[in-house]
């Protein structure tokens, strides 16, 4: 911890707001930077999109969602489009083979800026369903903060509500059975959950969430997500680039060693989950997108810190 909160912390790894543990059900450490605190709200960056796969798996269980069917996108439905085969399930997996130009830096070239704060901001949801094809749906999994806000829209029209209205079936589905009670979801002028960047938590609160897919979908006795769904997120997709970490269905593969997964946003945003040691770890901060590798082995090395012997 002295690399993060020490007289001399390490500046390769920026900022630290916050790390929390959890094992076995219970908050065993809690730190927070001089000026932060537990009732403090910190960006998810793309944490969200997390969040937005259990929303799916809400839907899936209630019978109003299904994955494997084509999607239903307005912008896909003229004759011989081709991207009208594709599934939820491809877009949750990052395998819909649509353009996305994931770039958080480079606003002549980022897709991601110019649908969050550009042309885009109004309605992100058309904007990344507007993209072409690049490559056939499931040959290619290419991680894209568009696809998740197209889903989102998939899920407001399954719910029969946006804004306002959207925001409290999040409420009343999600967070409130599970405790979460400081979430600030934000949505575009068109009503739809900004799913892919913006959910704003306190520290505790991710932990929460962390520890309902640590509990299998289960909170406090109560199945909050479908049988198999956690198992879903955590189960690699086909045709990954050659990357560190694997990905899943809106989940990240692999950042705690063999069976970890987590949910990791930009700036150093992670949310770690350790079945083998009953283990959730929050890190929250401000981290160079260029030390992103360090970043990673360190929260691994916090892990490591708290494995049970076997």
């Amino acid at each position: 911890m002295n690399e993060a909160f020490g007289d001399a912390p390490d500046t390769r790894l920026g900022d630290t707001f916050a790390v929390l543990v959890i094992q076995g059900g219970e908050l065993v450490l809690e730190r927070y930077g001089s000026d932060k605190g537990p009732t403090d709200t910190f960006h998810s960056w793309s944490m969200a999109k997390s969040i937005t796969h259990a929303l799916a798996g809400i839907l899936v269980q209630d019978g109003k969602l299904d994955i494997k069917a084509p999607a239903d996108v307005s912008e896909w439905q003229e004759a011989n489009d081709r991207r009208s085969a594709i599934t939820t399930d491809q877009l949750l997996r990052m395998s819909s083979g649509l353009k996305f130009n994931e770039d958080y830096v480079d606003g002549e070239t980022s897709d991601t800026i110019e649908m969050l704060w550009g042309s885009g901001k109004g309605d992100t949801a058309h904007f990344a369903a507007n993209m072409p094809l690049e490559h056939a749906p499931d040959t290619h999994c290419s991680y894209s903060s568009g696809t998740t806000n197209i889903v989102c829209r998939l899920l407001a029209q399954a719910v029969g509500k946006s804004g306002g209205a959207f925001e409290a079936w999040m409420r009343t589905s999600l967070f409130d059975p599970i405790g979460m009670s400081s979430p600030i979801p934000k949505f575009d002028a068109a009503g739809t959950f900004i799913g892919s960047s913006f959910c704003f938590c306190t520290a505790e609160d991710f932990a929460r969430f962390g520890l309902l897919y640590l509990r299998d979908g289960v909170s406090d006795r109560t199945r909050i997500l479908p049988k198999g769904w956690v198992d879903y997120a955590r189960t690699p997709t086909a045709n990954q680039p050659d990357e560190l970490l694997g990905y899943g269905a809106h989940f990240w593969l692999g950042l705690g060693g063999r069976g970890t997964f987590s949910a990791n946003g930009y700036d150093g945003q992670r949310l770690l989950m350790v079945p083998q040691d009953d283990l959730v770890i929050v890190r929250l901060g401000q981290s160079p997108l260029e030390e992103a590798e360090r970043l990673n082995a360190w929260v691994a090395q916090l892990a490591a810190c708290f494995k049970r012997s076997a």
